[in-house]
């Protein structure tokens, strides 16, 4: 409770800080900043140097990758269809395509199935959605923001976003053993990772022109919360046939609202930050309902 507490307050607080004036416009940005280069990394070198792999797990750590797929298939699809432009596009794929599957997903976890299920979180996020982030999703960015990207452009991103870099390294420093003071420095620096950006979001949250993002919005928040988890319902649960409440967590994960830092990196490259924030902002209270129902729903048939 305390964590959804702590959402609301400051994305009410990046609100109220753009009326009063008193901040630079570039205040976002420079928030995002930090979040990329220093506040990601830190989690990132911390939780996959910890992250026990089971191959048990697979479909979980699938979970993201299939969603992310579905929503470039089918945004990009409609945005030809219906002669969207290359910005909306981009910020549905990203913003859809990704869930927030650790902040929000974490405490939902433990709140309807226990904490002895929240290993299964971690790795629907770090193996799941960090990961498309930091590559499918960055290309994703960058082919979208730009219009026309070359293949070594596009690497130049991955390769250069410092969360993979992060990535990287945490994956060659697994042997080695942290001293408890390098734990505690990056669990700190890491912990600034959610306040910032849903200051960030709300900072650039505005519902002036929501008229004219309705139909953005309402099919991107769609796609997350009902039809982007039905999907994998239906491949996991209806044709491969998996149960148990391992397939019930990941797939209860595959519903969390919009990822934040998926925002953050929308927002970063341009990529239609009114629609990114209304996703965000909207999607994470609103994900509290639909996340109740889809819980009825699994424990019954799954």
């Amino acid at each position: 409770m305390t964590n959804i507490i702590l959402l609301a307050i400051c994305l009410l607080a990046g609100i109220g800080l753009k009326r009063t004036g008193r901040f630079p416009a570039a205040t976002s940005a420079a928030l995002n900043g930090f979040i990329i280069h220093i506040s990601l990394p830190a989690l990132t070198i911390l939780h996959i140097h910890n992250l026990a792999i089971d191959s048990s797990l697979l479909l979980t750590a699938g979970m993201a990758w299939l969603l992310f797929g579905c929503a470039w298939l089918i945004f990009g699809a409609a945005g030809k269809l219906f002669k969207l432009d290359r910005e909306t596009t981009g910020a549905l794929i990203l913003v859809a395509g990704l869930g927030n599957t650790s902040f929000v997903g974490l405490p939902m976890i433990e709140a309807y199935y226990g904490k002895e299920f929240l290993g299964i979180g971690i790795i629907a996020d770090q193996l799941g959605s960090f990961l498309v982030l930091s590559t499918l999703g960055i290309l994703a960015a960058a082919l979208y923001s730009s219009g026309e990207v070359t293949p070594r452009q596009m690497a130049r991103k991955v390769l250069l976003f410092p969360p993979f870099q992060a990535l990287i390294l945490a994956l060659l420093l697994r042997p080695v053993p942290f001293p408890e003071w390098s734990a505690e420095i990056l669990q700190k620096l890491g912990s600034t990772l959610t306040p910032l950006a849903l200051v960030s979001v709300g900072f650039q949250l505005q519902f002036g022109g929501m008229r004219q993002e309705l139909g953005p919005f309402a099919s991107g928040l769609a796609y997350k919360l009902l039809l982007g988890p039905a999907l994998v319902f239906l491949l996991y649960s209806g044709i491969i046939g998996a149960t148990g409440t391992v397939i019930q967590v990941t797939i209860f994960e595959a519903a969390m609202a919009p990822m934040i830092t998926a925002g953050i990196v929308a927002i970063d490259h341009d990529l239609r930050p009114q629609l990114v924030g209304m996703l965000v902002g909207v999607g994470i209270p609103l994900s509290f309902i639909t996340l109740h129902l889809w819980h009825l729903f699994l424990t019954r048939l799954v």
